[in-house]
């Protein structure tokens, strides 16, 4: 048996990175799985991995800043599995690699969007369905620039504060219902995201980045989905309002 045998759980970002990772995990921890995310191809390819090796699993096409995709993503999930036990509202852009004052609107706004209006919306559908069925564990995505910032990042550092922010706010206002709701702030993770950072590919950034990771490498996205299914699950009880580090030390 499994940490989450039976257990009905939504994915958002799940079609690569870490949702996808963390979308196996919950799998191999008997959940049902719903992959929310724009990426259909890549969404159908979990999907059927998934269900080769025994799961069951949908996917959903959700843009998770538009508030009708949302509260259909969650109808649809309840609709499929019978119910929403838990959520990672994972999905996630990570913006222009620019300094502030030379930052563009229409991209900040974007980022804004999609990090953190994106989670605002999975929350409130999420937590309304909660509600009523007795209880449920949510878990957010936040970041290490939500912690210290990201001097190229100001559009995504803001989001990723303002995730820690719904987290910890909706962890007072609902464990009375038996929600729990934590973040996670992974450090430099090796997704597709990171990867398609401008700058990554220069040597003497990457060294510096991995040299603020005492374990001397960058994460791998497995390391993270471990983590998010721990606090999905029963184990994690006492766990709410928590926003926790995975970078090996990096905001340390």
């Amino acid at each position: 048996m499994g940490s989450l045998d039976g257990k009905s759980m939504l994915v958002t970002g799940g079609a690569s990175g870490i949702g996808e990772a963390t979308a196996v995990i919950l799998a191999r921890e008997g959940a049902k799985v719903a992959i929310a995310d724009m990426n259909e191809e890549n969404g159908a390819r979990v999907v059927e991995s998934l269900k080769a090796d025994g799961g069951e699993a949908v996917y959903i096409h959700c843009d998770v800043s538009k508030e009708s995709d949302v509260e259909s993503m969650v109808d649809q999930t309840v609709s499929a599995f019978g119910g929403l036990d838990g959520a990672f509202n994972n999905a996630g852009i990570a913006g222009d690699f620019v300094p502030l004052a030379d930052y563009p609107l229409d991209m900040y706004n974007r980022v804004i969007a999609v990090n953190l209006t994106g989670v605002w919306l999975c929350m409130q559908q999420e937590i309304r369905y909660m509600s009523e069925m007795g209880g449920g564990t949510i878990v957010n995505t936040s970041s290490s620039a939500g912690l210290t910032g990201s001097a190229l990042l100001p559009a995504y550092s803001a989001a990723k504060w303002g995730v820690i922010g719904l987290t910890k706010s909706a962890a007072k206002q609902y464990g009375s219902d038996g929600i729990r709701v934590n973040a996670i702030c992974p450090g430099v993770i090796e997704t597709p995201l990171t990867i398609a950072l401008p700058l990554i590919d220069d040597p003497d950034v990457m060294e510096r980045l991995v040299a603020r990771h005492a374990i001397g490498r960058y994460g791998q996205p497995s390391e993270v989905g471990e983590l998010v299914a721990w606090l999905l699950s029963d184990a994690a009880s006492f766990m709410s309002g928590a926003a926790i580090p995975v970078d090996s030390a990096f905001t340390a």
